[in-house]
């Protein structure tokens, strides 16, 4: 026994901590009731004492100053900890339903037993996340959720920095491998394939990712070429803040010169109607072109030294969009880039997948397709308030309409107040690591899939590694523990190896 419901109101349950006992924030416990099992999670702690406080100060103030030693009679009924706990479900059987009582005064409050939680089922397209956490305590209950589901209704992913939202990040992509989800990752720091280290290329089923990078690609991996012609004016919305003029001016050139308008304008082509905007305007374009997508002009000839070519990566985005649609994980190492120029690369993509699957279920095909993710790091740069003022880009669509389509973002942020409330109220599922700001705090918990009101504190507290699940496609508020990658893909090489050797005894 851990304490004793002793009063309280709805939502907020008072407990007094029996004295050998440890109680900490965030803790799962079950309070057992004539109609099932209440399961309960601590939000707070505060002293209680039988002694009044003027006469604890009295105490306090004689032991410091004088150094009398006091020995209080009964001094563990005297002294105490209350828990402050909120109902998260009540169980009966093996079913859990939505807490709509309050558990009887005087009831027995224990510690959680993996007994208690067998209404935590595998669901259908199930995608690990971690193992069941309560407090600091981790308990051997893996959690799933519907990857199907939470792909295409979209994730969000919150947590300060050094918290572990890349780690957490490598294990969902880890347990993606092999279940048929489509997901591409523009990676800014080149940290989830594992070029130098342990990553998702050491992980069994090789043939389920497809890597991009720039600059002296591995064997077996892809180097990332595109070319110029797929791109097109408004695959710069959101990713480059040009001014009304510059845009038409953009417009004019492809509307006259088609997939050739970068070549046109840098080579200073004229327009055959008569031009509707100043000289000025198109040399800014010019300029902001050859600077953004790494061309020279020299001796009437157009040179490319970047990512963006003339004459090869044709098929680079269909490619990319093909491995998506076939359920593969896409990796694109945008390391060596600009922030314009990933978000680019990623429009590009984003634009063209989303169109497809747009035109599968105008077709009815789309069932048929494997849903699709696309993982944002930093998402305030296309998600932000002030990106979303200058106008609409792909992601933003992508995050009101794309659960419609089976597309869905996976946006990575510590900033998420930056965001509209809009945008995160559609994220349907938020993954939320330590929040030290209470500004980012307020931010998800205003736009939580469940009631996070007094959940301030324990979100504040989460160490490394910890985290809360807050999701339409889960039974409760889930506090979980998220594993080191290493160990994750240690264990399933080990495992591998064990059934490899089983095989080759029976040989």
């Amino acid at each position: 026994m851990k304490g004793q419901v002793i009063s309280g109101e709805f939502g907020k349950i008072i407990a007094r901590q029996k004295s050998e006992a440890e109680i900490e924030i965030g803790e799962l416990l079950v309070a057992d009731s004539p109609n099932g099992k209440i399961l309960l999670q601590v939000y707070d702690l505060i002293y209680g004492s039988q002694i009044s406080q003027q006469n604890l100060e009295m105490i306090s103030g004689m032991k410091l100053e004088e150094g009398t030693d006091f020995e209080l009679f009964d001094a563990n009924l005297r002294n105490y900890m209350l828990a402050m706990m909120k109902s998260l479900v009540t169980i009966r059987d093996r079913n859990a339903i939505v807490s709509k009582s309050l558990p009887n005064v005087f009831s027995e409050v224990r510690e959680i037993k993996e007994d208690d939680l067998s209404f935590l089922t595998k669901p259908k397209n199930a995608l690990f996340v971690g193992n069941l956490r309560s407090g600091s305590k981790v308990l051997d209950v893996p959690i799933y959720l519907d990857g199907e589901k939470v792909f295409s209704h979209h994730i969000l992913i919150a947590g300060t920095t050094g918290r572990g939202k890349s780690v957490l990040v490598s294990n969902l992509l880890w347990n993606s491998f092999g279940r048929n989800f489509g997901i591409l990752v523009l990676d800014p720091h080149d940290e989830y394939y594992g070029r130098n280290k342990i990553g998702l290329k050491e992980h069994p089923i090789k043939e389920n990712i497809v890597y991009y990078t720039s600059k002296n690609a591995p064997i077996g991996t892809n180097t990332l070429r595109i070319n110029l012609d797929v791109i097109k004016p408004h695959h710069f919305d959101g990713v480059v803040d040009f001014s009304d003029a510059q845009k038409q001016a953009m417009s004019l050139y492809y509307k006259e010169f088609g997939d050739k308008w970068i070549e046109a304008i840098i080579l200073e082509k004229p327009l055959s109607i008569e031009s509707a905007f100043r000289a000025e305007t198109l040399i800014v374009v010019r300029r902001r072109l050859l600077y953004l997508l790494d061309l020279e002009f020299a001796n009437n000839q157009l040179f490319c030294n970047g990512v963006f070519q003339l004459n090869s990566g044709f098929t680079t985005i269909s490619d990319i969009c093909k491995h998506l649609e076939e359920g593969r994980i896409v990796i694109v190492d945008t390391s060596n880039f600009s922030g314009a120029v990933e978000l680019l690369i990623g429009s590009l993509i984003a634009n063209e997948i989303f169109n497809k699957y747009k035109y599968y279920k105008m077709n009815g095909l789309l069932n048929s397709k494997p849903v699709v993710s696309i993982v944002l790091e930093e998402a305030p740069r296309v998600l932000g308030k002030e990106v979303l003022e200058a106008g609409p880009n792909i992601f933003a669509t992508i995050a009101r309409e794309g659960r419609k389509f089976k597309v869905g973002l996976t946006a990575i942020t510590q900033l998420p107040s930056l965001i509209p409330r809009e945008i995160l109220a559609n994220m349907n599922t938020k993954i939320i690591l330590g929040i030290e700001m209470k500004p980012e705090r307020q931010a998800i918990i205003e736009s939580a899939s469940q009631d996070l009101s007094d959940d301030d504190r324990t979100i504040a507290s989460l160490d490394i590694g910890e985290a809360i699940i807050t999701s339409n496609f889960a039974r409760f508020v889930t506090p979980i523990s998220i594993p080191y990658f290493e160990d994750v893909v240690k264990k399933t090489l080990k495992g591998k190896e064990e059934v490899v050797m089983e095989f080759s005894e029976l040989g």
